[in-house]
């Protein structure tokens, strides 16, 4: 560490101030501290001082995200090889195809029970780490930019964001549509407000919003696959759990032979890292113990969510079988539980008063099934309850301070 220590030392002389990479300084010291924690000190009288900082609480993120990701590979590669052993005439695209030729697997398991546990794997990483890849060179390289520009240091935030984007994807999304939307979720989303910690929007929200309206056919709920020839597969639907309970509620749900428990472990087809509840509920649980993540949020979605729930299966239509969709479902299908842990509790867009956590996370929730049920154009509400919200959030806050101020006036008055 005193080697590495030393050779930043040196590099340091050449984007001081005056020197002739001043300019560049953003980068060097984004790679300063990374690697170490900062050099600054408080010099001046704080009135709170508290050993967390950004660095650690994108960096305790990235770890509560870890079983997500994890998940999302074996589930995406599971997938994809089940479909694979399946249709002897699917075909992959030629990163997938490259990478299992360099490795010396089969791409078609010749039996769909016995798949190799390797190729599960390999396949859940080629199609995966392009789509990170894509997201962190270019979503990373323009807020570098943008921080070069504006002469502002470069953080650790968009590790969560480029971690974020690709788990909220399909396997088979273009890469150039990816790398579109992070694009727009950086700039539009984040940079034109200030930066980090300026924006209203969820960035990782912003810009798949942005890939749904712009490009819908890849994100409708019918479409994952781990192939790219869909065409060439008669009779495969490969719908999610969400877009069949969409189409006929729970009976569609049963007839696409999807069961409650494989949609909680997230052994079915989804975004990458949305479809495993449990990995979410792992994560959930280490961003409250470091107190990183509000638990106010995360229960309030999931109250908001039991109460719209249980109130709409209270109405029946035939032209509406998800209003029969039980609470449950709505827990361990789509993006819920993700959402609830890793997006809505974002600190910038989230609310930051208590009770204002308890409102915001509670609509979130409501809002989620409400745009679930009552609009068949779009199964997924997570997204756009989040985003709702997050415009909202300010004004929550505003008034959950003036309703306290207004308190202490008629405590002191009396």
């Amino acid at each position: 560490m005193k080697f590495l220590r030393s050779i930043l030392d040196k590099q340091h002389e050449m984007f001081k101030k005056g020197a002739k990479f001043e300019r560049l300084y953003p980068l060097y010291e984004a790679n300063d501290t990374f690697l170490f924690t900062p050099g600054e000190k408080t010099k001046g009288g704080a009135h709170v001082r508290d050993a967390l900082d950004l660095k650690r609480m994108m960096i305790t993120v990235v770890i509560a995200l870890v079983p997500c990701v994890i998940m999302a590979i074996y589930n995406t590669g599971l997938q994809s090889q089940l479909l694979f052993a399946q249709h002897a005439n699917a075909e992959a695209g030629w990163i997938v195809t490259k990478v299992f030729e360099l490795c010396g697997l089969q791409l078609h398991a010749a039996d769909p029970e016995n798949i190799a546990p390797l190729a599960i794997i390999v396949h859940g990483l080629a199609l995966f780490i392009p789509l990170y890849a894509v997201t962190m060179i270019v979503g990373g390289g323009l807020e570098a930019l943008f921080c070069i520009v504006r002469r502002h240091e470069i953080n650790e935030g968009f590790l969560v964001t480029g971690l974020l984007y690709p788990l909220i994807l399909p396997p088979t999304m273009p890469l150039w549509q990816a790398a579109v939307g992070i694009a727009f979720g950086v700039i539009i989303g984040k940079e034109v407000f200030g930066g980090t910690g300026m924006n209203i929007l969820n960035p990782a929200l912003t810009a798949r919003a942005f890939v749904f309206f712009a490009y819908p056919a890849q994100l409708s709920g019918n479409v994952w696959t781990g192939a790219s020839n869909l065409s060439a597969l008669d009779g495969f639907s490969g719908a999610t759990a969400l877009s069949a309970g969409s189409d006929g509620g729970m009976q569609a749900i049963k007839d696409e032979g999807f069961e409650w428990m494989d949609a909680f472990i997230g052994t079915i087809p989804g975004s990458m890292g949305e479809t495993s509840t449990l990995a979410c509920l792992i994560g959930a649980f280490i961003l409250i113990v470091t107190r990183v993540g509000s638990w106010r949020v995360m229960l309030s979605c999931f109250l908001g969510m039991l109460a719209m729930s249980v109130l709409l299966n209270q109405f029946s239509s035939p032209t509406n079988q998800f209003l029969d969709v039980p609470w449950q479902w709505h827990l361990v299908v789509g993006g819920f539980a993700f959402g609830a842990v890793f997006m809505a509790t974002d600190p910038v867009s989230a609310t930051n008063t208590d009770t204002g956590r308890w409102i915001y996370g509670f609509l979130i929730g409501v809002l989620c099934v409400l745009v679930r049920v009552l609009n068949p154009a779009y199964p997924e509400g997570m997204m756009l309850a989040i985003l709702f919200m997050n415009v909202f959030a300010p004004m929550i806050d505003y008034f959950v301070v003036k309703s306290n101020i207004k308190r202490r006036e008629v405590r002191l008055a009396s």
